[in-house]
């Protein structure tokens, strides 16, 4: 959703691609889900309270609600962590998963999430050298990054 607030000068940067990721590991261990409904008899790790991203998400998705998930906390760390130890299946930003940390994407034709980005600085700021290059910069890395290190 675009910044609202008026003295915000604001950038759309892209959309951050979210999918369902777990390591090799759990999913050696756990197998491979082959549907969604094969989610069922596996550890997800997901959202706690509903956010206005997590409102939206049920709406495509309205078989993860907060009861599905087997861990739950509102922390996208906390989360990451989860995933990343090896203790159930995650949604986790795509670029994260494909490029700098190693997981694997399970059921991609199934379940996507985009995130549209937005970089905002205070209107006061536009005039500053240094918070120019600063959101400039910022901006450049993001969208790199939005594009995925294939793209690079």
């Amino acid at each position: 959703v675009a910044p609202q607030q008026e003295q915000l000068i604001a950038r759309r940067l892209g959309r951050i691609e979210l999918g369902l990721h777990a390591t090799a590991a759990y999913l050696t261990r756990q197998g491979l889900p082959a549907t969604l409904d094969d989610l069922a008899s596996h550890a997800l790790i997901g959202f706690d309270s509903a956010t206005p991203l997590v409102r939206r998400a049920l709406q495509a998705y309205p078989r993860f609600q907060r009861e599905a998930f087997a861990m739950r906390t509102d922390s996208d760390l906390a989360q990451l962590s989860l995933i990343r130890a090896g203790a159930g299946i995650g949604i986790c930003q795509v670029p994260l998963a494909d490029g700098i940390i190693p997981l694997q994407r399970v059921l991609a034709a199934d379940f996507s999430l985009n995130l549209d980005t937005w970089l905002v600085m205070h209107e006061d700021l536009r005039h500053s050298p240094a918070c120019k290059r600063v959101f400039d910069f910022l901006a450049q890395g993001l969208q790199a990054y939005i594009r995925g290190p294939l793209a690079s």
